[in-house]
């Protein structure tokens, strides 16, 4: 039996004083927030006039003054008695949603960084979010802000673009960069127009998922409905949003679940910089442990050994693996996962023969990784890069900086003009922190030292760059495996130009990955690996030399007296007595980004994006970039926010 207006106003009421009662006892501000108050200055901004349209209630905040605030709480649910004049109008109001024509005027309200305040209309929001109402007509004026730097000043001026293509208001990222990710996964090109047709479909299938995100209890984690739609797009895609029921996109958004919440936590990445110790387990707890007597390792390649020297460094790792634990671990490589259809091809392959687990060994395998990793939960999966908001795959990377440090203060010591080449890979996570460990390194045994900076992923010849620069020694690309024999190829290692020209090594960081791919095997076999957690968290593996996965190999070339130096100073960065950025460093600018008197935290160097004063130089923009080394800095660029939309 249908409610009287009478009893809707009333069952409302009650919701209402629910609200109030749990915002106060929060210490919360009951009523509407209220946007002249939030801004004060919005006399002085631009107010544009949108032409009228449809809004999502759920992005009403409040109201543009306080007026009758009191009236309403902050969701919009009425807190006068019965008898009062407001609620008799919000049950002429009720009358008229229950009716025929239903509510026709629009309200009229103000826009400022996606919010909608209302100057006209309260009691029409009140009624029609009390029936459930997903959209009401409305009259826009949109405040604009100073445009800055500010991540998330600079996400809404990607909305208004967004916005004015696609005509949504229902999709609001907070950080930059994400539209463009967004326009990606939908094939829309930045600028294309959306038809009708096309708006009023997304608009129907975000609602559909927001539906499927509900239901697992996204709101009440106070996690972004838009995120998660990001994230299940990069393993799902566009048309299977409009293909599956309501069970079949309920049951791939829950397989999706621990990773749509560590994407929408602030500081979810777990960085572990050492590996995990084993546990102490009694006899019987061997007896029941559910870790594996013996593991099936997959490892995934881009290209093979003969023409890629990365993927030869990580099978040689898989290699050493095989020999450090023969009667426990099985090893099978699987060779040229070049494209996105040929990796996740691959992966289904090795899935079907076994694999306990997997290792891709390069960042461009990620995302095809993660679909895998969702489509075969029993499987550990790991991918070679850093940074990465992910519960289902975890990331592994090391500290390559720490050699860097010792072969510049190698370099340092033998520059006899103070001038040192470096040759800089790509302007991606952790280069500019070996280039500026590198700098401090040379530092530390030449204070006089002047870093020349070049890339390998920009137009020309690097190292002839530096050496028409006055480079007697250069710094070039890390060797791949622990053989000295590669520096001989002079395009590995730290070197020394002779008179003639010639490129004569000195020493190289070395990446040591079949260590690491066994103290990862032995996590899981130890059952170390899933430890015990709290929350759903992204782990990234970032070791060093104290783990065994980063060596420097110095040849003879190296005096006795400077070998030895570089020698204690690894013993000492591996027993953490020493650490490479525990030091002053000042950047080009200026600015001190140290005194000296603390060590920086694993995210601040990770993260870093500046470089040190010692280093004359820049980090290039995206368009200097070689077309081949432009995929790989979208997936791990210092900035990718700031990237060009793809077109």
């Amino acid at each position: 039996m249908a409610l009287t207006v009478r009893e809707e106003y009333i069952a409302a009421l009650k919701e209402g004083q629910k609200e109030y009662a749990r915002l106060t006892a929060l210490g919360k501000d009951p009523y509407p927030a209220v946007l002249e108050e939030l801004l004060p200055e919005m006399g002085r901004l631009t107010v544009q006039e949108l032409p009228s349209q449809e809004i999502p209630l759920d992005r009403i905040a409040g109201t543009r003054t306080r007026g009758r605030t009191s009236a309403l709480t902050a969701g919009f649910l009425p807190l006068l008695p019965e008898e009062s004049e407001f609620a008799q109008k919000w049950m002429a109001l009720c009358e008229a949603n229950l009716s025929d024509t239903g509510i026709r005027d629009p309200i009229s309200c103000f826009e400022y960084l996606g919010a909608f305040y209302v100057q006209e209309g309260n009691k029409r929001v009140s009624v029609m979010r009390h029936f459930g109402t997903a959209r009401i007509m409305s009259n826009i004026r949109r405040v604009l802000p100073p445009r800055s730097e500010d991540p998330r000043i600079r996400a809404y001026y990607e909305f208004v673009d967004f916005h004015k293509c696609s005509g949504s208001y229902e999709i609001q990222f907070l950080k930059p960069g994400e539209y463009s990710k967004l326009l990606t996964a939908l094939d829309k090109k930045p600028g294309e127009v959306w038809p009708e047709e096309e708006r009023r479909r997304f608009s129907a299938r975000y609602h559909y998922f927001k539906e499927a995100f509900s239901a697992l209890g996204g709101r009440q984690k106070a996690l972004r409905p838009e995120d998660g739609l990001l994230l299940w797009l990069q393993v799902y895609g566009y048309d299977q949003l409009g293909a599956m029921t309501a069970k079949e996109l309920k049951d791939s958004l829950s397989s999706l679940w621990e990773d749509v919440q560590v994407t929408g936590a602030e500081d979810a990445i777990a960085v572990r910089t050492e590996p995990e110790e084993e546990p102490s387990k009694s006899l019987l707890e061997k007896l029941i442990s559910p870790a594996p007597k013996r593991l099936k390792v997959a490892m995934i390649y881009q290209q093979d050994e003969k023409i890629s020297t990365w993927t030869r460094g990580h099978a040689q790792g898989a290699a050493y693996l095989s020999g450090a634990l023969p009667e426990q671990v099985t090893v099978q490589g699987y060779y040229h996962a070049d494209t996105a259809e040929e990796a996740e091809a691959i992966l289904d392959q090795a899935a079907a023969e076994g694999a306990d687990l997997v290792f891709t060994t390069t960042p461009l395998l990620l995302k095809s990784t993660l679909k895998a990793a969702v489509k075969y939960p029993k499987i550990h999966f790991l991918n070679c890069s850093a940074g990465n908001a992910l519960s289902s795959v975890r990331s592994y990377y090391c500290r390559i900086y720490e050699g860097k440090f010792i072969t510049g203060m190698i370099a340092g010591a033998m520059a006899k003009n103070d001038t040192i080449g470096y040759v800089a890979s790509y302007p991606i996570l952790g280069v500019p922190a070996s280039i500026n460990a590198f700098s401090l390194g040379a530092r530390m045994t030449n204070p006089r030292a002047r870093i020349l900076l070049e890339w390998s992923c920009t137009e020309g010849n690097a190292v002839q760059k530096l050496i028409d620069r006055g480079a007697l020694v250069i710094s070039n690309r890390d060797v791949p495996v622990p053989n000295v024999h590669y520096m001989g190829m002079g395009e590995y290692g730290t070197y020394l130009i002779d008179a003639a020209g010639r490129l004569n090594p000195l020493a190289s960081p070395c990446w040591m990955w079949g260590k690491l791919y066994e103290n990862v095997a032995r996590a899981v076999l130890s059952g170390s690996w899933n430890g015990k957690k709290e929350a759903p968290e992204a782990i990234n593996y970032w070791w060093g030399m104290d783990s065994g996965v980063i060596d420097v190999e110095m040849t003879e070339l190296v005096p006795e007296g400077i070998r030895t130096l570089a020698s204690s100073v690894m013993e000492q960065i591996k027993a953490g007595s020493l650490l490479p950025f525990k030091r002053a460093l000042t950047d080009q600018a200026g600015a001190v980004r140290n005194d000296g008197s603390r060590d920086l935290s694993s995210r601040e160097i990770l993260t870093m994006d500046y470089l040190s004063d010692a280093v004359e130089g820049s980090i290039p923009a995206y368009e200097e970039l070689l077309p081949m080394s432009r995929a790989l800095v979208r997936e791990l660029g210092l900035h990718p926010e700031n990237l060009p939309l793809e077109g």
